[in-house]
């Protein structure tokens, strides 16, 4: 590794360009996949009111749920799958699927068949993040991890800003199909640059025997053999000095006795972020609208809470970088749940925008920086298996969100009761932090720990 390289680890200088090449082709991926989830809360109002189908807001909350239902299924086979068949191969599969699935949404004729192609393109939009988050870890170095993967998840709420600023002008002027029709458009925009410049991961290849291909790609991009070596966790032995957790299948390994308390924290964790996340981008125009602001303002809600999450989580990531993953992250639990809280008091518009901004920076930004944490806790051998677990156990609090928060709404209790429901996972999640135990000593190769003290590799550094 070069001088400058080392000196970049410690922050002072810009990231190699295999590092920015793969965090650009997998952010506009996952830009891609924001819009297409947040699209949906965005067109909720006009569905209610679309003619022939009679959609309440209890039917309206469960078809929400059936593209979450999609994505825990294609979080953890796609995940599971990367780790086999490889990282590059799968982010481009994803990306086909459920562009073409979201544009049939906007053939649908009835609530039975719209729900069903949500369901479909859930597949596959649950097999970006932890695609995405596993090419992107790899070409990173531990020290700005933290950075790299808010910049990377940073997409998912310009996805919502995007899907809001279009619902505003759309859906006034052409309605809600132009809105899923727009889906398709990462079929020609992205689709053409991850064939031509995505690169697969240097450690599945050599991990596969396809040392040529490896090689390739290492030259390219002048990375050395001591790149893609450092900070490998070393194979863990039982006590009993049986068969190690190096030699299991990445999904055994990870409900291994090394690693089972941290999984175990880090699922829950991801179910109550993605709770309060999905509720938001589902429900907030619509609960808003129900507080007395018009369709216009209750949109703008939408907007602030995704523009807050970009600005907020990157800002706060330089943060996670310097004093570690834990305060950060029970940090931003606990401002999640307090933005909550002053959104469901009668305050002025402006203190309420804040809030919502405050609700953006908490809940996206706890989402990003548990998933820097999985990625720094286990060896990147499983690395995608650990996101495609995590982010596929956490679909179960997507899930929830928008029938539970549904049924709030049509129920006709109090639109603070909502809100209610959104700050408790925020308390929950803060608490579990402290419960994530040191990654295994014999794992943590000396000299390259990383935040959190977990150690990675540092393949894409030249």
């Amino acid at each position: 590794m070069h001088e400058d390289s080392r000196r970049g680890s410690r922050g002072n200088t810009t990231w190699p360009p295999v590092t920015l090449l793969v965090l650009a082709i997998c952010g506009i991926t996952v830009v891609a996949d924001g819009y297409d989830v947040v699209v949906y809360g965005a067109v909720i109002p006009s569905l209610l009111h679309e003619p022939g189908w009679g959609l309440t807001p209890a039917g309206a909350g469960l078809i929400g749920s059936f593209a979450l239902v999609g994505m825990l299924i294609g979080a953890t086979t796609v995940g599971t799958l990367t780790d086999t068949l490889g990282r590059r191969k799968m982010l481009i599969g994803c990306l086909i699927w459920f562009s073409v699935m979201t544009g049939l949404c906007a053939t649908a004729t009835s609530p039975e068949v719209f729900g069903l192609f949500r369901f479909l393109a859930g597949l596959g939009l649950g097999g970006v993040l932890p695609t995405a988050s596993a090419l992107v870890g790899e070409y990173s170095h531990p020290r700005t991890r933290n950075l790299v993967f808010a910049t990377l998840f940073s997409g998912f709420p310009v996805g919502g800003i995007i899907a809001a600023l279009t619902g505003i002008f759309v859906l006034p002027r052409f309605g809600w199909q132009v809105m899923f029709l727009l889906g398709l458009l990462p079929l020609l925009l992205v689709l053409p640059l991850a064939i031509r410049f995505l690169p697969e991961s240097i450690t599945f290849l050599r991990a596969k025997g396809r040392h040529a291909e490896a090689d390739r790609i290492a030259d390219r991009w002048n990375i050395t053999s001591d790149d893609t070596q450092q900070g490998v966790p070393a194979p863990e032995q039982s006590p009993s000095g049986g068969r190690d957790s190096d030699s299991m299948s990445p999904v055994r390994a990870l409900f291994s006795r090394s690693y089972v308390g941290a999984t175990a924290c880090f699922l829950v964790m991801t179910c109550l972020c993605l709770f309060m996340i999905y509720g938001f981008n589902t429900w907030l125009p619509e609960i808003m609208r129900r507080a007395g602001y018009s369709a216009g303002s209750s949109l703008g809600f939408l907007l602030v809470f995704n523009i807050g999450a970009v600005v907020g989580t990157i800002v706060i990531s330089l943060a996670a970088d310097r004093f570690g993953s834990k305060p950060i992250i029970t940090t931003t639990y606990l401002v999640s749940s307090v933005a909550v809280i002053l959104l469901s008091l009668r305050l002025p518009t402006t203190v309420l925008y804040a809030a919502v901004a405050l609700g953006g920076v908490g809940a996206m930004g706890t989402q990003s920086f548990v998933l820097a944490y999985v990625s720094k806790h286990y060896p990147v051998r499983m690395g995608a298996t650990a996101m495609g677990w995590t982010l596929g156990f956490g679909r179960l609090g997507s899930m929830l969100a928008p029938p539970l928060l549904g049924l709030i709404i049509g129920a006709g209790l109090a639109f603070q009761w909502n809100f209610y429901a959104l700050a408790v996972p925020g308390v929950i999640g803060a608490l579990l932090v402290g419960l994530v135990p040191h990654t295994p000593e014999a794992a943590v190769a000396p000299g390259h720990e990383g935040v959190g003290g977990t150690a990675r590799p540092l393949a894409g550094q030249t």
